[in-house]
């Protein structure tokens, strides 16, 4: 990291006039997080944009857009909203951590809170667990269910466990994510919810409470009274559902040279294994749905010199780069965001290939 600079990387910002969404470069410095546009791999300077930090309110989980829920809200002091759009819930909360941190800097007894949590929780007694399921179930601001593959079953009225969590702090029944999954244990113990597929059955053989709940993204949970499996027939199976179904390795915001046009844009890329596929999805949209992707058995994986644009890069580009070549020989020209990210997504694409 640069002098003055807490963390820096990819998010995708909601504009001011027109609520489209569009991947920026953030960089937070002690008391500005400053974000650039990108064009051919690199940040555009000056920045595009400053949010001045002194006076601003920030609200982690945001649960203001229901396609997006890995949203971080800042609000002004003149009351401008900012909305900011992480990869992946922890990558979501780091960025909320850093950003709370540097709004308090001039605080010392607020940062120190920060690095506290709270190992005992006890519901308030004003809260039962009945309002709770309640307010869950409600049809405008509760849990929405919806069909959810795991291993190539698809599960019915399901939810995943990270989005009870952010769902339980966003309506301030928990303060913190350890408080929320204390709670949503309870709420299990008490029957309210059942652990659906692999993944959330096998902790319930933990004897400690809190590791009961999984706050994560593949495990999944339902309302005790709607539990339903369906598997599905094979004949049904399309290719891209077994494609998806497989365990996420890793995911983050990576620069990728178009096949056609070698123009380079910003992808939410997801690695899985079992069956092995690296995905790619348009950030700047809300479908679920990814814009490409490819298997890598027998893929080869290698890094690109730094020094110089390499052969088959389009443009100035250069510093970060990695090569895929996939068994049928296509050739994908991927940029991380740093040399330690480049190493990271190498390492883990090679233990599945």
């Amino acid at each position: 990291m640069e002098d003055g600079v807490l963390k820096e990387g990819f998010l995708v910002k909601r504009g001011h006039i027109v609520h489209n969404w569009k991947v920026r470069w953030f960089i937070l410095q002690q008391n500005t997080l400053l974000y650039y546009k990108l064009e051919g791999g690199q940040k555009v300077t000056p920045p595009k944009g400053r949010i001045l930090l002194d006076g601003c309110t920030i609200t982690c989980p945001c649960l203001e857009y229901e396609n997006r829920p890995l949203l971080i809200k800042l609000k002004t002091r003149t009351s401008t909203e900012y909305f900011l759009e992480a990869c992946s819930r922890e990558e979501r909360d780091a960025w909320a951590f850093e950003i709370t941190g540097a709004i308090h800097a001039g605080q010392p007894g607020k940062v120190q809170q920060l690095h506290i949590l709270k190992n005992s929780f006890k519901l308030p007694p004003h809260i039962s667990l009945h309002r709770i399921v309640d307010k869950m179930h409600d049809s405008s601001s509760g849990i929405r269910p919806s069909p959810n593959m795991q291993q190539g079953s698809t599960y019915k009225k399901t939810f995943v466990g990270s989005s009870l969590v952010d769902w339980l702090i966003s309506n301030t029944f928990s303060a913190n994510r350890l408080e929320a999954v204390t709670l949503a244990s309870m709420l299990m113990e008490e029957n309210f919810l059942k652990p659906v597929g692999s993944r959330s059955l096998g902790a319930i053989r933990s004897g400690d409470l809190v590791e009961q709940f999984l706050d994560d993204s593949t495990a999944l949970y339902t309302f005790a009274e709607s539990y339903k499996k369906k598997s599905s027939p094979k004949e049904e199976i399309d290719l891209s559902s077994v494609e998806l179904s497989g365990t996420v390795v890793k995911q983050g915001y990576l620069a990728k040279q178009g096949h056609k046009r070698k123009n380079w844009k910003v992808r939410r890329f997801v690695l899985r294994k079992d069956p092995a596929f690296l995905h790619y999805y348009d950030p700047s949209k809300e479908e679920s749905r990814p814009v490409g992707g490819f298997s890598l058995r027998g893929s080869l994986v290698s890094a690109l010199e730094d020094n110089g644009v390499p052969t088959g890069v389009k443009g100035n580009v250069q510093g970060n780069l990695f090569k895929v070549i996939t068994k049928d020989d296509t050739h994908y020209y991927i940029q991380a965001s740093s040399k330690a990210e480049r190493v990271e997504w190498i390492e883990a694409i090679k233990k599945l290939t």
